[in-house]
């Protein structure tokens, strides 16, 4: 009976998140506010439907009543929180946007699914982060609503960037080869997550007040500066988003072919030179190139991500049913070939839709603002997003070589939690602003 149960709910768990992923998509066809919640009020239906049965599973599966009963009150206290984020943020803010607020809670269930999979205590401690970094960052939106001096502290924003990745690269801990955290109470802190942040509202607040040869001289001297001290470190994933980030955003706020073929160029010759200066730049490329030639070393992580991700097909090998603690740190920047091994490939494709989902929506609001700057926050938060992304899945599927960055609000690590956090509140204090933006246009118009 429980077999049936297992298999019975891997298949309705592939189509609840098939359902929620086309309804991720179907929102934005709707120009009517009524058929938009009433898509979000089924997205919410399905991922609570999800939790469920992954919880239910989990518990069929453990030997262990003391675990079961720590399944259980683990399950509660997300369901509690999952029903406390939706609806409080919808009570602060009256026009939040529903489907980012929708796609965080999803994308944090598929996390908390994995990780519960893999550690009950890492889930726990990642559950506790969650909690604290959404309270603190449910003010963003009202902060960005009452200040407007944002766009003039574009000194503040580079000074404190590169104080702290200079710090990092001075006394920070090493990591697989790269200087990458902090050490602060105990606390392991990874800079480079805020870092992205206060380096797209430099650039955007220096091409917001002016795009003459200067500016842009001087701004790409500062946006160079944060990548040379993030390559010194070794940092070469953050050091590959800060770079293809700022090239974006330059041609963007320019629309010059000339700055966007020039930083391809240097881009290129920098992956050239990398590949030259650091070993494990050169053992992450032969890995990526022929991992079979060395499966007991420098391939290993690369090919059991690949035995894992082919074992479990389109359908997945059910929950606890494969073998992803074989893989090593898969809890972090393998964490995509766990959700593939054991949640199927559909599963893990639907996945990847709602992060794009979540980048649309950021282009979208991006495409919608009229002010310069808060234009280039969106576009630059979005390419972050959206490259990170990238990074981590092409990594773990083979596509690029392996760079070592997490998969946003899905992978293991309180930094990476927290900063994303910030970046999606952000975007959505920019929905706001907009929104009420609008709505008093209309009341003007119809008095």
């Amino acid at each position: 009976m429980v077999n049936l149960i297992v298999e019975t709910s891997k298949y309705l768990m592939i189509f609840l998140m098939a359902v929620y992923t086309y309804a991720n998509f179907r929102f934005f066809s709707f120009a009517d506010l009524r058929r938009k919640q009433k898509v979000c009020g089924r997205q919410n239906r399905c991922m609570f439907l999800i939790h469920f049965l992954v919880y239910l599973v989990l518990t069929l599966k453990a030997g262990d009543e003391l675990l079961k009963m720590q399944l259980w009150a683990f399950y509660a206290a997300q369901v509690v929180f999952f029903l406390c984020y939706i609806y409080l943020y919808r009570l602060i803010y009256r026009n939040v946007s529903r489907l980012l607020v929708n796609n965080t809670c999803m994308l944090l269930c598929v996390g908390f699914i994995m990780l519960t999979r893999l550690s009950l205590d890492k889930a726990v401690k990642q559950f506790a982060i969650v909690v604290i970094s959404a309270a603190v960052t449910w003010l963003i939106p009202w902060v960005m609503e009452r200040v407007w001096q944002l766009c003039k502290l574009q000194w503040v924003y580079a000074a404190a960037g590169l104080a702290v990745l200079l710090l990092v690269c001075v006394a920070g801990n090493e990591s697989f080869g790269a200087q990458l955290s902090l050490t602060v109470g105990g606390i392991s802190i990874q800079p480079s997550e805020f870092v992205k942040i206060t380096f797209v509202f430099f650039v955007a607040a220096m091409f917001y007040q002016s795009l003459e040869f200067k500016t842009i001289l001087v701004t790409t001297a500062v946006a160079a500066l944060h990548v040379v001290i993030m390559v010194a470190s070794k940092d070469l994933g953050g050091a590959l988003i800060f770079f293809i980030t700022y090239v974006a955003m330059l041609f963007i706020a320019t629309g010059r072919w000339s700055y966007l073929l020039t930083g391809a160029g240097c881009g290129a010759g920098a992956a050239v030179l990398a590949y030259q200066l650091f070993d494990h730049v050169r053992r992450r490329v032969f890995a990526w190139s022929n991992p079979w030639a060395d499966i007991d070393n420098t391939g290993y992580q690369i090919t059991q991500s690949l035995f894992a991700i082919g074992t479990g097909g389109w359908f997945g090998m059910g929950l606890s049913q494969g073998l992803p603690k074989k893989i090593p740190v898969v809890e972090k920047d393998f964490i995509f070939a766990a959700i593939s091994e054991e949640m199927g490939a559909i599963f893990a494709i639907c996945v990847l839709l709602i992060c794009l989902g979540c980048f649309l929506q950021f282009m979208m609001i991006a495409t919608r603002m009229q002010a310069v700057f808060y234009k280039l926050i969106a576009l630059g938060l979005g390419l972050e997003y959206i490259i990170q992304v990238f990074l981590t899945v092409g990594g773990v599927t083979k596509f690029i070589p392996s760079t070592g960055v997490t998969l946003p609000f899905v992978s293991y690590g309180g930094s990476s939690i927290l900063g994303t956090f910030i970046l999606f509140g952000i975007i959505q204090g920019l929905y706001i602003l907009k929104r009420n933006d609008e709505e008093e246009i209309e009341m003007e118009e119809e008095a």
